[in-house]
This record gives structure tokens, sequence and C-alpha cells, in this order.
């Protein structure tokens, strides 16, 4: 499941890749457009700073911006960085192997069903990029998808 700080690291993201080239976005702007908590965004964009997703200028005029183009920013990357494996179960991921104590990894129909689970996601996450994201639309969107 995805939590408030993959979400909040999205959703920053997408307000970056709006932002024109050669000018910064700073936090206070980030956080009130996209209702996301200032203290918790800073973290946030330390992180994804920290993952070379964001640059960052210091001082009376500064703020983020992309360090890459949004089309080559896989979201999927950008999840795994804040939130940790895709896999909803420690047995079933390929980055964070962690064997279950009650069950037999090998006839586990439980851990078979969370890795294909799991694939299901890293095959979205994985081929869509922020650009991808970002044009997908609004809720309208999101709305139809559903329906269809």
């Amino acid at each position: 499941m995805l939590t408030n700080k993959g979400k909040y690291g999205l959703k920053a993201l997408g307000h970056l890749s709006g932002v024109k080239p050669g000018d910064l976005a700073m936090v206070g702007d980030i956080a009130a457009t996209n209702n996301i908590p200032k203290k918790f965004l800073d973290a946030i964009l330390s992180e994804l700073r920290n993952a070379g997703f964001v640059y960052s200028r210091k001082g009376k005029y500064g703020g983020y911006y992309l360090a890459r183009p949004p089309e080559e920013i896989m979201i999927g990357h950008v999840v795994r960085v804040l939130d940790g494996p895709l896999a909803p179960i420690p047995c079933a991921s390929k980055t964070r192997y962690q064997p279950c104590a009650d069950c037999d990894i090998e006839t586990c129909r439980v851990r078979k069903l969370m890795f294909n689970v799991r694939n299901a996601i890293a095959e979205v996450l994985d081929n869509t990029s922020l650009a991808d994201m970002q044009a997908a639309g609004g809720v309208e969107s999101i709305n139809n998808d559903l329906v269809a």
C-alpha cells in the first residue's frame, strides 16, 4: 500500500514537473498547492534529493527542481525509495525478501499469489514515468478508467 509519504512524494514530483526549466519551486508553495504538511514535505524532498530525483538551491531565492526530465523518472523507483518494497508481504519481495516463519516458500499459495500481485504492481509502476502520471489527468480520468 502506498503510504502518505509515497503519495506526497509523487505529488511533489508532479508539482515540480510543471515548473518551467530554470525556475525553482519553494517548499511552502509545493506544500500549500498539494495540501501536504510542510515539515513532512521537507523530509520527503530531502530523501528525493539524496536519491537523485531533485536538486535544491538554498537561500532567499532557493527551492527545488527536477534533477532529470519527467520522462526519465519512473514511478516504481520513486515508490521504492520512499516506501520500500512493492510486495504486500516480505516473502514476496524481490529486493528485501524475508521468509515467513509459518510457511514453506515452495508450497505456500499465499506467497505465490502475493508474488503475482507484486509483479503486477511493478509492471505498472516500473513502466510509468512521472510524465505519464502527469499526462494521465485528474480525478475525471481516473473515474473514467474505473468505469471502463
